[in-house]
């Protein structure tokens, strides 16, 4: 096979209705080499069997069962671990991210952004569906927060994310629960002057299935993250250091 110039990691939770077709999306629309990596948590989740036929078909495609625990950051950290690529999208198994955008996500990585996030909330991008209070706390928190610290997007909670590999490698990945995952990566870009890019992208609300977003739980993360982004500019090799210690201790 091809070097893979991306890898592209979902993070699966019970996705069995879903991912199916999730994946034939993706093969359809990216043209760049690419390998796909399914992360779940357990040998049990139904994922595994619901992708087995179209994984079958991919031989750039396999299923990882992780063992950092529960939880998307977790999934995520563990694919980003085994990517073979310099560039890794994250994006949802349920269908809800447009997968036609990838290709330029990766190309702007290339040309040396370490974030290229998929933006709902710039002219050409747009939300359809979904909790009407979630979707007005991420809208919030996105334009504050680029206005305010200039982060380089509008849309800073959206998972649907590339990073360059090696950026993320080496800033780290302290997120150990949920989707905040996505607004750290962009705020330790920003604390050591790394570039982000956006590019417009429409989410649908999943068709079927429930959502695994637990906002009160993940809230005060996002809080955190959104703050340390104001923080003072320090070498890309020191941002690891500048996290608080009662992050850690909460992994």
């Amino acid at each position: 096979m091809t070097a893979p110039r991306a890898t592209i990691v979902l993070p699966a939770y019970n996705e069995h209705e879903s991912i199916a077709l999730a994946l034939r999306r993706i093969d359809d629309a990216v043209s760049l080499p690419h390998e796909i990596l399914v992360v779940v948590d357990s040998e049990s989740d139904t994922t595994i069997a619901a992708a087995a036929d179209e994984i079958s078909r991919m031989p750039h495609a396999r299923v990882l069962v992780q063992d950092y625990g529960r939880g998307p950051a977790n999934a995520v950290r563990y694919g980003i671990d085994h990517a073979e690529a310099a560039c890794v999208v994250v994006t949802m198994a349920d269908g809800s991210d447009d997968v036609r955008v990838i290709d330029d996500m990766v190309r702007l990585v290339e040309r040396g952004f370490v974030v290229a996030s998929a933006s709902r909330y710039m002219p050409g991008g747009a939300q359809r569906g979904g909790p009407v209070g979630k979707r007005l706390m991420s809208e919030t928190a996105g334009r504050s927060l680029n206005l305010l610290a200039r982060v380089g997007t509008r849309d800073v909670t959206n998972a649907f994310k590339a990073y360059d590999t090696a950026f993320v490698r080496e800033v780290g990945i302290d997120s150990r629960s949920g989707f905040e995952i996505a607004i750290e990566l962009v705020s330790k870009a920003r604390r050591a002057r790394r570039p982000v890019a956006e590019i417009p992208t429409i989410w649908l609300d999943r068709e079927v299935g429930a959502s695994n977003f637990k906002i009160r739980a993940w809230l005060p993360k996002y809080l955190y993250w959104y703050a340390f982004a104001f923080g003072p500019a320090v070498a890309q090799e020191s941002v690891r250091a500048r996290v608080s210690s009662k992050v850690r201790g909460s992994r």
